[in-house]
């Protein structure tokens, strides 16, 4: 692998994305997303895409793009809202759905990039995501035909104190597709504020992981105790630019009278 990680153009860096990938993206709601490698890749043509995310952007932007294209298969995400198309699609069976609880999806992703196969958690105890149930497919006509199956559980003693944890399995991904602030030609990677979200997490379970960057700066110029996502998770680096689009997802802020 050379040390030089720059991509000239986003239609390249996302060129062998096959059919069927499956790809761990970036972001949350619309803060940090990578919406060139999103755009390119739409272009690109991909189709069957199983995303791992934390949602799925909205109808017109993000990867409701994607989504609105049919090229989505199935999500793992942990929240639905914002986007109708994610259910009406999810609704009437178009859409394959893994729902999980956000701090489990975010362990999971981080696990896989660790090389940990699997974790135990509290979180899901006693609910559906433990014993499973939850409607992974639906039929045209609204009814379950796909259901998620039950988890093991087992119970550890933490601090005297016996409690039930429910196994969760790492996720891996093909590719993993991220939005950066900064960072070098060896994928040194520095997010901004919220934006660092599920990027970091994400782009340590892609197999192959494809950053796009506002701006690349000399190697070394970078302080080591500042980089979010150290250069050996990353294989790709493109280029965007400073003026890439950004959106708000929602506003909630006032009028100054």
């Amino acid at each position: 692998m050379t040390l030089d990680k720059v991509v000239q153009r986003p239609a390249d860096a996302v060129a062998d994305i096959p059919n069927g990938a499956a790809l761990a993206v970036g972001g949350f709601g619309l803060c940090g997303i990578p919406m060139v490698l999103i755009d390119a890749l739409l272009a690109q043509g991909a189709d069957e895409l199983s995303v791992v995310s934390n949602n799925c952007g909205v109808d017109d932007w993000g990867l409701g793009l994607l989504l609105a294209a049919g090229r989505i298969r199935k999500m793992t995400s942990s929240y639905v809202g914002e986007n109708r198309e994610f259910a009406r699609r999810y609704l009437t069976g178009e859409l394959e759905l893994e729902l999980t609880p956000q701090g489990t999806l975010a362990e999971k992703l981080r696990a896989g990039g660790a090389g940990i196969a699997a974790f135990f958690t509290q979180t899901g105890v006693g609910t559906a995501v433990a014993e499973g149930g939850l409607p992974q497919r639906h039929a045209a006509d609204g009814s379950v035909l796909v259901a998620s199956e039950p988890k093991r559980v087992e119970t550890f003693t933490v601090r005297g104190e016996p409690r039930e944890f429910v196994l969760e399995e790492a996720i891996t991904t093909d590719f993993a597709l991220v939005h950066a602030a900064q960072g070098d030609a060896h994928g040194n990677l520095v997010f901004d504020k919220s934006a660092r979200n599920f990027s970091p997490l994400a782009a340590m379970a892609g197999r192959v992981c494809i950053a796009e960057v506002e701006e690349l700066v000399d190697v070394g110029d970078l302080d080591p105790d500042a980089i979010h996502l150290p250069g050996i998770f990353v294989d790709r680096v493109v280029v965007v630019g400073r003026d890439v689009e950004k959106r708000i997802e929602r506003r909630t802020v006032r009028e100054v009278n």
